[in-house]
């Protein structure tokens, strides 16, 4: 095979493609660097003026301020439970309805996709959902607050339908061969070579519920605050306060350097997780989309 070769053009057109790229990655970048940078300065330091490229004086003040507070421990817990508990169930739940409506024998298949399909355009809005969550279902305080609401999504079902419907049947057909029912199937069969759209769809979820706070707002309130509620919270304290150099502990920690701890706190679990779960999220949307 013979290289071909780049004219002037193209290599200047290739070039200036890196620089955008290079500008456009810097400025995406960068707003969560200076945090992660102003989190490690030491927070009386840090009244002076902003830092840009590296601490001027480092100090871990802000960590051990952050995490001697109990209240965000606890935000932890809750938040780690909810993501996982949350995004395993839902994963679940949505895949067993996309399977099922994948079927055409499956009797009222138009009018459950219907269903399902409305929802993804209309909704009835925040005070007739806490009306129902919190009195109809009477969640509220209470933890399956965060689970029931968000176990199906109508735009992850369709995702998921579209995967299974590029299954080979004979799959399907070998297990009734064996004397296995739709639950075996489904649970022994289709799940097992389902894995990158149901990594995908896990993605969804956890990221959800990771950065989900108004709900716990509405319905969980203190008891079962979140860490993103804990952020707002934080953020909210800095603008009570009047100005950022006023100190919130005998230590010396200002009210800045409290919000730019808690946000690194808040964000880093699903920015070192998020890559690892890239190639199944690329892998798993294109075989959903393209194969229906």
């Amino acid at each position: 095979m013979q290289r071909i070769r780049k004219s002037a053009g193209d290599h200047a057109f290739d070039i200036f493609n890196m620089i955008i790229m290079g500008i456009v990655i810097l400025i995406t970048l960068y707003p969560f660097y200076y945090v992660i940078v102003s989190s490690l300065n030491d927070p009386i330091d840090l009244l002076k003026g902003p830092v840009y490229l590296y601490p001027r004086k480092f100090s871990l003040a802000n960590y051990i301020y952050v995490l001697q507070d109990e209240s965000i421990l606890k935000a932890a817990f809750i938040t780690v439970s909810r993501t996982i508990i949350g995004s395993i169930s839902a994963v679940l739940f949505t895949a067993a309805f996309a399977y099922g409506i994948s079927k055409p024998r499956l009797l009222g298949r138009k009018f459950f996709t219907g269903m399902a399909l409305v929802t993804m355009y209309f909704s009835g809005g925040l005070i007739p959902t806490y009306l129902l969550i919190a009195h109809g279902l009477k969640l509220q305080g209470k933890f399956l607050v965060f689970i029931i609401p968000n176990l199906f999504n109508a735009f992850n079902a369709f995702i998921m339908l579209s995967f299974f419907r590029s299954i080979s049947p004979e799959i399907e057909e070998s297990g009734r061969i064996d004397g296995a029912n739709d639950v075996v199937i489904f649970a022994k069969l289709i799940l097992p070579i389902s894995l990158p759209i149901l990594a995908t769809i896990t993605l969804f979820n956890g990221v959800f519920h990771w950065n989900s706070w108004f709900d716990a707002l509405l319905y969980g309130g203190r008891k079962l605050e979140t860490l993103q509620q804990y952020l707002v919270k934080s953020i909210q304290s800095t603008q009570i306060s009047g100005t950022a150099s006023e100190f919130v502990s005998t230590i010396g920690v200002s009210t800045t350097s409290v919000r730019y701890t808690t946000m690194v706190i808040t964000a880093f679990p699903i920015v070192v997780a998020y890559p690892f779960l890239q190639r199944y999220f690329v892998k798993g949307i294109m075989i959903g989309s393209l194969k229906g």
